[in-house]
């Protein structure tokens, strides 16, 4: 067992502050990659090593069972390992179940799993239509009412002032859901998860003899990850201190990102007016990412007052600097982070040890495929792979029985739109956030793919379409234990890599369009901040000026990175500028094409700049092998790309390689055959 003073061997001068810091209330502001839960741990072990703590009589409160699990595992390292550590609703449920007996008598009630079941029982009650993602939305409303405190008499009045919306459903109607959910609770004989701290919390209100019990056991308290707590956790940690000070909490307001959870930046932010003469002691040196990095995030507040916090100071060596670049379109910028990825990992840098971060579950697919192209493994975090989600499945389904049923005919977008109407998707999108608007993401991507279909091949069709999905699907078909990370930005918290990738980082997105006032927008920024941090040596950020090829270039850079781009550079200069509309022209004359004209690419009567004869080669080639694979023929390569080949000739692979449109798994694959035809003449 380590003794007091080999605990505080090796930690900076501010973990050591917190270490001997062991009376009265403390609040440690740790920023990101500081060190909070090495400084906390040894402030337990090192108050039990000296004897002011006694073991049993400390709780340790976090958030997710890992977190708890990873504080047990030190605590015990460190000699501490009667210490409890327990999130807030594994201790709350242990209170409850033992002392319910006493309050209420009988069996402790069945905690359910899933409030989905219960919730679709209140809608049937009131003659409500529900599908899964409004099931889940709702069920998430409920969660934030409960733990905010509010009743569900008082839910309509509390959610307009708090702009809540679930789906499209007026808040009356949310309310009566509620309370129809609460009747269901009690005839099965249910309680939620949100119950089991409602119950303890009123336990303890209530009997002053079981929470002075409670008190006795449990003297001193530490709570983790604080900027996190909502509000009924903060009114249960009350109740557990009975007047006290003996508290510890840790966290770090620029990282709120739950809010939408009932968190607030606000209750770390006061609690040093809550707690009369409360130690304010900051965690400043972050030792997981370079100065380069570390200023980046230091400059996404430089130019807010919103936000209390620290700022970091970079232990590690200088590295390379921050990459910011815009893209074309969103295929430009997949392809780019996969290509980046494949040469880190030439380098050697372990594909476990990147991640690519994104604000929404629906921008996950153009990375998907274009991982799966260059053959890269992946895991999926906190995200469902694009062509597994249910809405996806089901329309592919869809979009599948028609072409076989011979249905079509007219216009490709339009027809995929009608389609998907029978799914209750419409053009514009519903209101709010939450996972009925992920289920329209996720369908809308698959009109925008039509649509970037359509572009390659006017003639493309329902049969096109699939065949095109399929391909999709098969080319990000890579996921992998040991693979590149795709997370939301939510997700990513608590995680670390050496290399991130925050993609899609574009007005509309980041900050999301329903961050439409200021106190969205600063948590939007604090997301961003929070994908930054994760950043051990390599940081890129990216956007798309546009969502597929060829559209309209009117998306302009978060905001967020205006402090952290000089005025000249070059990034902001070309993606904030409008980008003209390109005008189709003749490859030979240079005049303005007919619309006839332009997939040929030049007039009528302008002669071919590339060997037409070598062009139909390459074209019966393609067909012949659009029969053996039974893909569309553009599949394979497109005409402009096989036209490309015909005028340039490369002589070998890396030649080849810079054809526009051709990738790494289309040169590994064709080449031999290409080059042959093209030697043959």
């Amino acid at each position: 067992m380590p003794s007091a003073d080999d605990l505080l061997t090796g930690l900076d001068p501010e973990q050591r502050e917190v270490a001997q810091a062991l009376r009265g209330p403390v609040s440690v502001v740790a920023g990101a990659g500081t060190g909070k839960t090495r400084a906390i741990t040894h402030r337990m072990a090192y108050g039990v090593a000296t004897g002011v703590y006694k073991p049993t009589e400390v709780l340790a409160v976090t958030f997710t069972t890992r977190a708890a699990g990873e504080m047990r595992t030190r605590l015990r390292q460190l000699g501490a390992d009667g210490v409890q550590a327990r999130t807030f609703h594994s201790a709350a449920l242990r209170q409850a179940r033992y002392f319910w007996p006493q309050v209420y008598g009988g069996e402790f009630p069945e905690v359910t799993a899933s409030k989905f079941a219960l919730v679709a029982e209140a809608a049937r009650r009131l003659n409500i239509r529900t599908d899964t993602p409004l099931l889940r939305d709702l069920s998430s409303e409920i969660e934030w009412a409960k733990v905010s405190n509010i009743r569900p008499a008082a839910y309509s009045a509390a959610a307009g002032p708090a702009r809540r919306q679930v789906a499209d459903l007026d808040h009356p109607t949310v309310g009566n859901i509620m309370t129809a959910y609460e009747d269901v609770k009690r005839d099965r004989g249910r309680i939620d998860m949100e119950d089991i701290l409602l119950i303890t919390a009123a336990i303890l209100a209530d009997d002053e003899r079981i929470a002075a019990q409670v008190r006795q056991q449990y003297r001193w308290f530490v709570v983790d990850e604080f900027q996190d707590v909502n509000p009924l956790q903060s009114t249960l940690l009350e109740l557990w201190l009975g007047g006290r000070n003996d508290i510890c909490v840790v966290g770090d307001p620029r990282q709120t990102i739950y809010s939408f959870a009932g968190a607030s930046p606000e209750i770390l932010s006061s609690f040093g007016r809550r707690h009369e003469g409360a130690q304010r002691i900051e965690l400043v040196r972050n030792y997981r990412s370079t100065p380069q990095i570390v200023a980046a995030a230091n400059a996404v507040f430089s130019r807010t007052n919103g936000t209390e916090g620290v700022r970091l100071q970079s232990q590690q060596e200088p590295g390379d600097p921050v990459t910011y670049i815009g893209f074309p379109d969103e295929q430009a910028e997949a392809a780019a982070v996969a290509s980046e990825i494949a040469l880190l990992h030439r380098r050697g840098v372990s594909y476990k040890e990147m991640a690519i971060l994104f604000r929404i579950n629906a921008q996950s697919e153009a990375f998907e495929e274009a991982l799966g192209e260059h053959g890269i493994p992946y895991v999926l975090r906190g995200v469902e792979g694009f062509f597994r989600r249910a809405e996806v499945r089901q329309a592919v389904t869809l979009l599948r029985g028609a072409a076989r049923g011979g249905e079509g005919g007219g216009e490709l977008v339009q027809e995929v739109r009608a389609i998907f109407a029978a799914m209750g998707h419409t053009d514009e999108p519903p209101n709010g956030a939450g996972a009925v608007r992920d289920r329209w993401e996720s369908l809308h991507a698959i009109v925008s793919m039509a649509a970037e279909l359509v572009e390659s091949d006017s003639a493309a069709d329902l049969t096109a379409l699939v065949a095109d999905l399929d391909r999709r699907a098969d080319q990000a078909h890579a996921p992998a234990a040991d693979g590149v990370t795709l997370a939301t930005l939510h997700s990513a918290k608590g995680l670390e890599w050496d290399a991130v990738f925050c993609v899609g980082m574009h007005e509309g997105m980041m900050p999301s369009v329903h961050a439409d006032t200021p106190t969205a927008v600063e948590e939007e920024r604090r997301l961003f901040y929070v994908g930054l941090t994760r950043a051990r040596h390599d940081l890129m950020i990216s956007w798309a000026v546009t969502r597929n090829r060829g559209g309209r270039g009117n998306r302009r850079p978060t905001r967020f990175l205006d402090p952290l781009l000089p005025a000249d550079h070059e990034a902001r200069q070309t993606a904030r500028q409008p980008r003209e509309r390109k005008v189709a022209k003749c490859r030979v004359c240079n005049t303005v094409l007919a619309v006839a004209d332009r997939k040929r690419g030049r007039c009528e009567d302008c002669p071919a700049t590339y060997d037409e004869e070598l062009y139909e080669q390459l074209r019966s080639w393609r067909t012949e092998q659009a029969t053996e694979q039974g893909k569309p023929a553009y599949v394979i390569f497109t005409d402009a790309t096989l036209q490309s080949i015909a005028e340039v000739k490369p002589a070998d692979p890396d030649a080849l390689a810079k054809v526009p449109g051709i990738g790494p798994a289309k040169l590994e694959k064709y080449a031999d055959s290409v080059l042959e035809l093209i030697r043959a003449k």
